[in-house]
């Protein structure tokens, strides 16, 4: 008998959920509703419409029931990493999460610094310093609105937020957690010494529970609007985690790993996490995976430069089609100029082409005129920083990663999957795209015991979607290009 799954998937971008059949041999998933999520500007802020998004949650359980579909094993959620809301001591949030893109942060990565020196930081958490980590969104809250922090109960990361709209069960899932820069990378738990260094009050954080376990059932309020009544499992909460569970590797298999989409996650995965020297140098994340294992990882810009490009030139013309961008793109002249996509520049919302023209006439480059060009560059230019990363990461481990695996929205990026490919020199197999609802439901399978380990979960990925490969060979234009996209960044990382 079919057993029925559902994951709501939230991304920067947008969300979707999904619904999965699986016999017993195989998995397929058909998407049951999709809704954008954008951020919101006010009050000086950008903000997540964390009820507008709990509403798209209930509007799709609506849908299921409209078509006659109840009997639902489990569901569960995922989303970006770090962002929060604090709850009262009534349980209701102390307003709206804040996006991590806002430019609440600025110069707050200097103020933790002077309290936890940056190499300490690292040996205790082995998360890359990124200025939107919850630790800087923290510390910037005590320091600006101390009272929210004081009046503040519980925090809530944003799928344990909406799993306790859901159930009513408030949770700290591992994988979500361990963004966060705020857990011990070893034990696995709250670092209490960062804490108190930082001022922030121990209360607020529940103790880290580990994903592939039921939470709770849907509230009684949400089956009387909704008329569903299933459990919810927590599964690996930060999106990555759940896209990396789905990669369909075999064990003991070396590869690496880019989880495309909004973010570019480019890692391996490793049994324990690496805070030495080089892993600072380099400064690779230790982020949590399935089954205590370590997602070692580098964050890239990803497709977030031409998400934001398309959407500029969406404004004015409407929706483009991105088989017309292909072509165009294949039309413009290669290697005319590249962009380091993960400049400070690049991070924050707005006047994206404005940017990269800026950029290109900086370093001495011509600046992109027509779209093909524009995107061209992108895309090149995010080809050469995966061989980049691929290539710090292979000195650091000691050992070659002749393949990389990709999945999520990316792979349907033909041109990128084939740039990539001939910008690293390694074979790429792209696949499955929707990696992160596959391994959101793989972590349900684990729950319910239908699964029994993330292994097995891989082999059932394996058997139920396909991939692509990409494998060149004429890529010696590549490498001579490569030495000037080389030159280019670390000129600029001087500066």
């Amino acid at each position: 008998m079919n057993k029925r799954f559902l994951t709501f998937d939230f991304g920067a971008s947008s969300g979707r959920g999904i619904l999965a059949d699986y016999d017993g041999q195989r998995l397929s998933v058909r998407e049951i509703h999709r809704f954008v999520n954008e951020p919101v500007n006010a009050f000086g802020h950008y903000y997540w419409d964390l009820l507008r998004l709990f509403s798209e949650m209930k509007t799709g359980l609506l849908k299921l029931r409209r078509e006659g579909i109840t009997d639902i094993a489990s569901m569960g959620v995922d989303t970006w990493g770090v962002d929060f809301a604090l709850l009262d001591a009534y349980d209701k949030p102390l307003g709206n999460p804040l996006y991590y893109r806002d430019s609440f942060t600025d110069g707050e990565m200097e103020a933790v610094y002077s309290l936890i020196p940056k190499r300490e930081l690292y040996e205790r958490t082995g998360i890359q310093f990124m200025k939107f980590n919850t630790i800087f969104q923290l510390s910037a809250l005590r320091r600006r609105y101390p009272a929210m922090l004081d009046a503040a109960k519980t925090m809530l990361l944003m799928p344990d937020l909406l799993n306790f709209m859901l159930t009513g069960v408030k949770s700290a899932e591992y994988s979500m957690a361990s963004t966060t820069q705020l857990l011990d990378v070893r034990a696995q738990s709250w670092d209490t010494e960062i804490l108190k260094r930082l001022g922030l009050p121990e209360r607020i954080f529940l103790p880290v529970i580990r994903p592939g376990q039921i939470l709770g059932e849907t509230t009684e309020a949400i089956r009387d609007e909704t008329g569903m009544k299933l459990p919810v499992a927590a599964v690996c909460g930060h999106d990555t985690g759940s896209a990396v569970l789905a990669i369909p590797m075999e064990r003991g298999e070396r590869c690496a790993y880019i989880s495309c989409g909004t973010w570019s996650l480019l890692g391996v995965e490793l049994d324990a996490p690496r805070t030495d020297d080089a892993a600072y140098a380099i400064e690779y994340t230790n982020e949590g995976g399935f089954g205590g294992t370590i997602r070692f990882l580098k964050n890239i810009m990803g497709l977030w430069i031409y998400q934001e490009v398309k959407r500029e030139l969406e404004k004015g013309t409407g929706s483009i089609d991105y088989a017309v961008l292909d072509a165009e793109v294949a039309a413009a002249p290669a290697f005319a100029r590249f962009i380091d996509p993960d400049a400070a520049a690049f991070f924050e919302k707005g006047n994206m082409i404005g940017k990269i023209r800026d950029y290109c006439t900086a370093t001495g480059q011509s600046a992109p005129e027509t779209r093909g060009e524009i995107f061209r560059c992108v895309l090149e230019s995010l080809a050469m920083k995966y061989r980049y990363a691929v290539e710090q990461l292979e000195a650091m481990l000691g050992y070659a990663l002749p393949v990389i695996r990709v999945v999520g929205g990316g792979c349907k990026d033909k041109l990128l999957m084939d740039y990539t490919a001939r910008a690293t020199g390694r074979r790429v197999l792209a696949g499955p795209v929707e990696a992160t609802a596959i391994g959101n439901i793989c972590a349900q399978l684990i729950a319910t015991g239908e699964v029994a380990d993330v292994w097995q979960a891989r082999s059932l990925v394996s058997a139920s979607f396909g991939v692509e490969d990409y494998t060149v060979s004429d890529r010696a234009e590549w490498d001579e290009q490569y030495r000037r996209f080389l030159n280019l960044i670390e000129k600029k990382t001087e500066e």
